[in-house]
């Protein structure tokens, strides 16, 4: 008799949205942030079906921000699928038309469009195993309108396995000999901690390095809690005094680029001996000749620099002078910033707000920060002990990006660690760039503490009664400086306005309080609105930041 199953099975047809969703299942994608809207509504109902957590944001760059922070936090990648135009319809000026293809070259480590949706496996496999290979980065995959509800035998379709893990390279064993010569015969040695070196992991070999040999480290804005931003060893208070007179460096997941100031002088010695550790050949030499390159994985290099450090018993002397020097320096520093925050005057400042918030602040909660003043001092106050626990504006100082990590990090935290908190503190300005991300963050009820630290502007502005005194000579756009925003917005109102809760603060314990009722319900999403001094600024500082103003 003919197997009626067996026919069945062969004609069962499936949709080009669930190849695309099996597709992404099969490598393990667990998330993704997105708006739907023709023709990739029907996707993110397939990926549901399948167990795939879908967050519906209210923009398409928050979602983007939000899927490269669970890129980071998770070493899952960051794959941005995109709905193009069908294919019959190419060249005749279709509906949204646009070489999206060609245009995230440019940009990403792979980008495709699948020839078929036979071949939409294939794609996707490559997609998520560029993305995680080598120095990680996003990938592109387009998909044309007429493929998402395409049926196809399911016979057709074969799935990639999920794909393996990146392979673990290591450092020439030369190098490391050169390298931890080097080491021993420093001066005045600093390790600099990369968003790199957290990345891979690095935490458990670096801080053996770091405590065995008694040696001062620096962490970059997002190496910061691969060590402990308490750890004896962690020099980050006395920065520019480290960085300028330190005869050599250890650069652990670290680009020499703006953020480290190029290596250059006068931030740095013009005969200081770069050691450079970095798992992509390209980034080294960039800006600086290093003395020892050592190309490989973070954590299997650490690891490998131990290994020959223990072969001759040696410890940096924590008496040297070198110590004594930064030890003096981060005292002074130190004691600057104190004295800043014990201001009782108001409003307040902005050293006042981060050291109150700071003493409340779980150990364990995740720390998201964007502003100019905002992110600068808070680096320096709000501390880190956790790695993958600061997410920030990074490399490009991205406005924006606040609200979409901080939701993927409430995600990360609702699913693995219940109870986790998330702290997202932003300028007034950076939060209006994803500010209505609050209407997502409501909607999925996430573990978000919203803190908008206003200054009324972009940098300074101004308090109520001048900005009423410069209204009356002349309309808003001759008189009101373009750095100016409206004075004490109530921005806590967009949280009340999508059920959450809001506060209005303006002085130490107001902010006291307000945080400690946030940090106590655990219930519903919180936004404090904190007014400061509208021409506070940092304190002085021993170098100009690298772009002049004359503002």
């Amino acid at each position: 008799m003919p197997d009626n199953n067996f026919a069945e099975r062969s004609e069962e047809q499936v949709s080009g949205a669930k190849v695309i969703a099996q597709a992404l299942k099969t490598q393990d994608v667990e998330y993704i942030f997105g708006i739907v809207g023709i023709p990739v509504t029907e996707i993110a109902i397939a990926a549901q079906q399948l167990g795939i957590k879908y967050i519906g944001m209210r923009n398409e760059q928050a979602a983007c921000y939000a899927a490269s922070a669970i890129g980071y936090l998770t070493g899952r990648p960051l794959l941005v699928i995109g709905g193009s135009s069908e294919r019959n319809q190419e060249t005749m000026g279709a509906f949204q038309e646009f070489p999206q293809v060609e245009a995230c070259r440019l940009y990403t480590k792979f980008s495709a469009r699948p020839s078929s949706i036979e071949a939409i496996p294939f794609v996707i496999e490559k997609a998520v195993r560029s993305s995680i290979y080598g120095r990680p980065g996003a990938c592109y995959v387009d998909i044309p309108a007429d493929f998402v509800n395409l049926q196809v035998n399911v016979n057709s379709i074969k799935y990639m396995e999920r794909c393996m893990s990146p392979p673990i390279s290591m450092a020439e064993t030369s190098a490391v000999c050169t390298a931890a010569s080097v080491i021993r015969n420093a001066k005045q040695p600093l390790l600099i901690i990369g968003k790199g070196a957290a990345y891979a992991h690095a935490e458990e070999s670096i801080k053996k390095l770091v405590e065995q040999y008694k040696l001062p480290f620096l962490p970059t804005p997002m190496g910061k809690g691969v060590v402990p931003d308490n750890h004896p060893c962690c020099v980050g208070a006395a920065r520019s005094r480290a960085l300028q007179f330190a005869d050599v460096i250890v650069l652990f997941g670290a680009r020499l680029n703006w953020i480290l100031h190029f290596g250059l002088p006068p931030r740095y010695q013009p005969d200081v001996k770069f050691i450079q550790v970095d798992i992509c050949a390209e980034e080294l030499g960039n800006n600086v000749k290093p003395a020892v390159t050592l190309l490989g994985n973070i954590n299997a290099v650490t690891k490998q620099l131990l290994e020959e450090l223990d072969k001759t018993p040696w410890q940096y002397p924590p008496e040297s002078k070198w110590w004594k020097t930064l030890r003096e320096k981060m005292k002074s520093n130190e004691a600057a910033s104190k004295e800043l925050a014990s201001k009782k005057s108001l409003p307040m400042n902005y050293y006042t707000v981060f050291y109150h918030v700071q003493e409340q602040l779980p150990r364990d909660c995740f720390v998201v920060s964007e502003g100019a003043n905002t992110m600068d001092i808070g680096r320096t106050v709000l501390q880190n002990y956790r790695p993958r626990h600061r997410l920030d504006a990074g490399t490009f100082g991205t406005m924006g990006v606040g609200l979409g990590f901080a939701i993927a990090a409430a995600m990360v935290a609702k699913d693995r660690s219940p109870g986790q908190r998330v702290i997202c503190v932003e300028g007034d300005s950076a939060f209006g760039f994803s500010g209505m991300e609050v209407e997502t963050i409501c909607r999925y009820n996430l573990p978000i503490i919203l803190l908008i630290v206003n200054n009324n502007g972009i940098y300074q502005g101004f308090d109520t009664d001048t900005w009423k005194e410069m209204l009356k000579f002349r309309g808003a756009t001759a008189v009101v400086p373009p750095m100016c925003l409206l004075p004490n917005s109530h921005y806590e109102q967009v949280m009340t306005a999508f059920g959450g809760k809001g506060y209005f603060v303006q002085t130490p314990e107001e902010l006291q309080k307000s945080l400690r009722q946030s940090l106590a319900d655990t219930t519903k999403p919180s936004l404090i609105n904190i007014m400061i001094e509208p021409q506070a600024t940092r304190k002085a500082q021993d170098f100009h930041w690298l772009t002049r103003s004359n503002m």
